[in-house]
């Protein structure tokens, strides 16, 4: 799934001007901008935007809790612990993609011998993530924002890149440069780019972008490849 927000990150392939520029931003911590918008008005939007989208999707997800049963099992949903507004962890809500299958010693087997051909489905189309839906409409989340990750990514976090953190996390926060691929420093300060110049146009023409994306589905979604963040790993 590509992210969009516009930084300046230095040339591609310009290794030298790349770590300069990360040197200088490192020391830099961002400030989240606070606008009648940021702070009312959006909010209001997540709530009336994510309220009906839960009305006029509720039939697709009766039937995809259906076909859950059929093919997971339950739980319909899985949660995962993820860092909110804050830092603050709460349970990001998804449909599960894979079953609970584990090996002779009762561990569970790798993921992609876990998924079903439902599941590639469902996560192809973010089928999956409708769940996150109530996320946002009970406030945890919210329609646009940095992506929570894991919370085991934390302790890796320089207090810069902890600034991602200021405002709620979303279901996206897609590059408005359309670049193809990103690492993680690139998400990061894509991120803090938001945090800092979130405004109703931005989040309008993210709204956009998500709904194009859920149209043309993404390989990208059902084989999660990237490795995890270690701290070590900013430009991979």
């Amino acid at each position: 799934m590509s992210s969009s927000c516009k930084f300046n990150a230095g040339k591609p392939g310009d290794e030298s001007t790349s770590a300069q520029t990360a040197d200088v931003t490192e020391t830099v911590i961002p400030k989240a901008r606070k606008t009648v918008y940021t702070v009312f008005f959006k909010r209001f939007l997540d709530i009336v935007i994510s309220g009906i989208a839960i009305i006029l999707l509720s039939p697709l997800m009766l039937v995809v809790t259906i076909l859950e049963l059929h093919y997971h099992g339950k739980p319909v949903l899985y949660a995962q612990k993820r860092p909110g507004l804050h830092g603050e962890l709460f349970n990001i809500l998804k449909f599960r993609s894979m079953t609970n299958e584990t090996d002779e010693n009762g561990a569970l087997l790798p993921g992609n011998k876990r998924i079903t051909k439902f599941g590639r489905i469902i996560r192809k189309y973010s089928i999956d993530e409708l769940p996150e839906l109530f996320c946002i409409f009970s406030g945890k989340m919210s329609i646009i924002g940095p992506r929570p990750l894991r919370p085991e990514y934390l302790q890796y976090y320089s207090k810069r890149h902890m600034m991602r953190h200021e405002m709620r996390p979303g279901m996206a926060c897609y590059r408005l440069d359309s670049r193809e691929t990103m690492t993680w420093r690139d998400q990061f300060e894509n991120d803090i780019w938001y945090i800092e110049n979130c405004s109703f146009l931005i989040d309008l023409k993210m709204l956009f972008a998500v709904a194009k994306e859920a149209i043309h589905p993404s390989k990208n979604r059902v084989e999660d490849v990237r490795a995890p963040f270690n701290g070590d790993n900013l430009d991979m």
